[in-house]
């Protein structure tokens, strides 16, 4: 399934020729990310497998998980924003179900450190979770978790 957001992300990395150019626009995408409530920056939120501290947070609003993120590491940050940027607003199943090719055609995967790697897809994973856990009890509250 095709999907708007991932293409234009393909998109806006394809303009870019070396990786140097994609790590600064990465570093440029977290800049950007809003910042995540202090009270959800604990190690009840830290994602495990990632080298560097990553925060991730998601509350079902209007049948749709929103997510918040944060991290101490500015081009994971800038990755956490990226997926952020693919996966707010969708429905549950829709994050469960989601193909995240866009990971593999802007070269993410192959150009990130083995730490990196698994540190992706620790966090693709802590977000499906939330969904997952979302689609399966849409009245679980966040203090439930």
């Amino acid at each position: 399934m095709k999907d708007t957001i991932q293409d234009e992300i393909i998109e806006e990395f394809s303009v870019m020729e070396d990786w140097m150019d994609r790590y600064d626009y990465l570093i440029e995408l977290g800049q950007g990310l809003a910042p995540i409530d202090p009270q959800h920056r604990t190690d009840r939120y830290l994602i495990n497998g990632c080298q560097s501290r990553v925060w991730v947070d998601a509350r079902l609003e209007e049948g749709r998980v929103i997510y918040s993120a944060d991290s101490d590491a500015i081009i994971t940050k800038g990755i956490i924003a990226l997926l952020i940027r693919v996966l707010n607003g969708r429905q549950p199943q829709e994050i469960v179900d989601a193909d995240l090719y866009f990971i593999d055609a802007i070269g993410l995967s192959e150009n990130l450190s083995p730490t990196r790697s698994n540190g992706l897809a620790a966090m693709v994973k802590q977000m499906r979770l939330y969904a997952l856990a979302y689609a399966h009890n849409p009245q679980n509250n966040q203090n439930d978790r």
